[in-house]
């Protein structure tokens, strides 16, 4: 069943935090980031898109956790790479976070990953 109390909480928060397993060391690594909910989904963009360590390490082992606003979500990450999904979820990150932050933090939006909250 859906975490109706995760996404009413992401709805009111900017910035969180992903936690995902090192690709090479197992260990657990947290990152500060950006995301935006549309609809069930909550999606990340990795800053240096694919070439972003943690967006690697989320594909190799795809279970991580989401932290934002004093609640958590463990869930599976989807990566996309279609140009048009990722068009899509840049287009909202640059509505919620504003064209220039986004164009002066993200130099290579090519990549998303998507979490499923509920």
């Amino acid at each position: 069943m859906a975490d109706q109390g995760f996404a009413r909480v992401v709805d009111g928060v900017n910035e969180g935090e992903v936690t995902v397993v090192g690709r090479r060391s197992g260990r657990a690594l947290s990152r500060p980031v950006w995301f935006v909910r549309d609809g069930r989904s909550l999606y990340l963009v990795p800053i240096y898109g694919t070439d972003s360590n943690w967006y690697k390490n989320a594909v190799k082992t795809p279970a991580v956790r989401i932290s934002a606003g004093g609640v958590e979500l463990d869930a599976d990450a989807t990566p996309i790479t279609d140009a048009e999904q990722v068009a899509h979820i840049v287009d909202r990150f640059r509505q919620k976070y504003g064209n220039a932050n986004f164009e002066r933090l993200y130099p290579k939006p090519v990549a998303a990953l998507a979490i499923a909250i509920d």
